[in-house]
């Protein structure tokens, strides 16, 4: 199997927000008078996430994309306070915090990060991006330093489907113009990353930062870093 591309999904893997969802969103709802531990938002945002239809909208006409992926955000939020309503301008708080995780400063990347495609991209590898996230990605890894580094970004809102789905991996397979046997997908989710790249016909690896590496499982790594080691 020769590997001619990687690709990458994005939060988790390539970067991370600046400060937890929890703070975030206890922030700016504290704005509007609504006051919530962090940790309880986090742990009611992790249900919601969960339980949420997938961030892609097959049907959808290009020019529709925008306001869908607002009003899912929205839904999710609205779910994510549902606890401590009623919730007093709410639109204001929502349009107020999706603005800032549209912003770079919102997010940071990984230390490895650029470092790393930059080694991949040495070795003549074709670089991509398959996130389950909405048009703002775009913004942020541009606004980040990385964008330039990806011959594409896929987003599942604009595709169509979100991993695990096969049909987002094979659309940048297309694009490359490559067979799944020649595709790396890399991510921090077992489910979407790993078992969906694996299902697509691509070689799945999955980073797990906060586990130690475990040599009789070569394709889960700690550090983007380690990449080069699988592929050379």
């Amino acid at each position: 199997m020769t590997i001619k591309a990687v690709f990458f999904d994005a939060a988790g893997t390539l970067m991370k927000t600046t400060r937890g969802v929890g703070e975030s969103y206890a922030t700016f709802a504290g704005r509007y008078g609504v006051h919530v531990a962090p940790a309880e938002i986090t742990e009611r945002f992790r249900v919601c996430f969960d339980k949420a239809s997938r961030l892609a909208f097959p049907d959808a006409p290009g020019d529709a994309v925008n306001h869908l992926e607002r009003e899912w955000w929205k839904l999710l939020v609205a779910q994510v306070f549902e606890p401590w309503g009623p919730f007093e301008k709410f639109d204001d708080f929502f349009a107020e915090l999706f603005a800032y995780f549209a912003e770079p400063g919102a997010w940071s990347l990984y230390p490895e990060v650029l470092d790393t495609v930059a080694a991949l991209k040495q070795h003549g590898l074709e670089l991509s991006v398959i996130s389950n996230f909405d048009s703002r990605l775009v913004k942020i890894l541009h606004g980040l330093g990385a964008g330039p580094c990806f011959e594409q970004i896929f987003v599942s809102s604009r595709v169509g489907y979100a991993k695990p789905e096969p049909q987002i991996f094979h659309a940048a397979l297309r694009h490359h113009r490559l067979a799944p046997e020649n595709g790396l997908h890399v991510g921090d989710s077992e489910i979407n990353d790993r078992q969906g790249a694996k299902n697509a016909g691509l070689r799945g690896v999955l980073v797990d930062r906060r586990s130690p590496a475990d040599p009789s499982d070569p394709d889960r790594i700690m550090n983007l870093k380690s990449l080069l080691d699988l592929i050379e």
